[in-house]
């Protein structure tokens, strides 16, 4: 049986193909004004959950390098911290030798012990210090000072560590609670705490010692300097391994970044030069279907009975 085709259905089918190339060349502008092959999900529905994937890790990976940067300044702030403490220390102990040899009156060792007194005050000022409003020697608690003057060597600092998430599954403690610099608490009651180790309480003895013209008093606060010394080298050295570690997982965020941003390009942009290309072919399509258009709409009966 043979298909009748009529006037309508021509014009119909006109109309379609119409359409469909209009429709080419509005997909191939948009590419071109966006620089993307992939403005909606339809034009390629695998291409965009490929392209939604790499949007969520670059953004996962973005936060990661705002933690990393947020671990790296508290780090270098508190190793300058550190180092400013050092410095007080070494000040202290050149002091301690000096009043050691016993060859000192009271009065150049009152003079000494006032100096100390005023170390003592600074090491209390360092270990009170604030980083972007935040006491950085409290543990968690970093709303509270830590430290008062009157009662350093017995105050008791939060223990807590601020861990920063630096990758996947992947938490480093940038802060140091003040009792792993500055010693633990010192209490007289306490048996367990009756203890050398707290530098607030070496520096007060120390300066008892230098009041009392104590040299015996003032040697043993010169051999617990020293080991409050190499606690601080300590610290500095867990601080300088924790920076060497950050900068290594931020160098391997920035590659994947690079990596993951050549993928989304891969699968998203347009090569302008073949969409240029395309869309002139569309054009010259569409301008020859209105060509050839407006010659079967012309027809009429009229045409025939010529």
């Amino acid at each position: 049986m043979t298909t009748r085709v009529t006037q309508g259905m021509l014009n119909n089918q006109l109309l379609r193909n119409i359409n469909t190339n209009l429709t080419r060349i509005n997909n191939h502008q948009n590419q071109l004004s966006t620089g993307r092959q992939i403005n909606k999900a339809s034009d390629d529905p695998v291409g965009i959950t490929f392209s939604l994937r790499y949007r969520s890790e670059l953004s996962a990976n973005d936060q990661y390098e705002t933690n990393v940067d947020a671990a790296v300044s508290w780090l270098e702030y508190t190793d300058t911290m550190l180092a400013q403490s050092g410095e007080v220390l070494q000040r202290a102990r050149e002091l301690t030798v000096k009043a050691a040899t016993g060859t000192n009156p009271q009065q150049a060792l009152n003079a000494i012990k006032s100096e100390i007194d005023q170390l003592r005050a600074q090491l209390v000022n360092i270990g009170n210090s604030e980083f972007n409003g935040k006491y950085v020697f409290n543990g968690q608690l970093t709303d509270k000072a830590p430290y008062e003057e009157a009662t350093a060597a017995g105050a008791t600092v939060d223990h807590g560590e601020i861990k920063f998430e630096i990758g996947v599954g992947v938490r480093i403690a940038a802060n140091m609670p003040g009792n792993k610099v500055f010693g633990e608490p010192y209490d007289p009651n306490d048996p367990v705490k009756q203890n050398n180790d707290n530098l607030f309480r070496v520096l007060d003895d120390l300066s008892k010692s230098l009041e009392d013209g104590s040299i015996p008093g003032i040697e043993n606060a010169l051999g617990r300097l020293d080991t409050r010394m190499d606690v601080f080298l300590e610290a500095r050295a867990d601080v300088g391994a924790k920076l060497n570690r950050i900068e290594l997982a931020q160098a391997r965020i920035q590659d994947i970044n690079t990596n993951l941003q050549t993928l989304q390009s891969k699968t998203e942009d347009a090569d302008i030069a073949e969409v240029i290309t395309n869309l002139k072919t569309d054009e010259n399509v569409y301008q020859a279907s209105l060509s050839v258009g407006s010659k079967i709409i012309s027809t009429s009966l009229v045409d025939f009975l010529r």
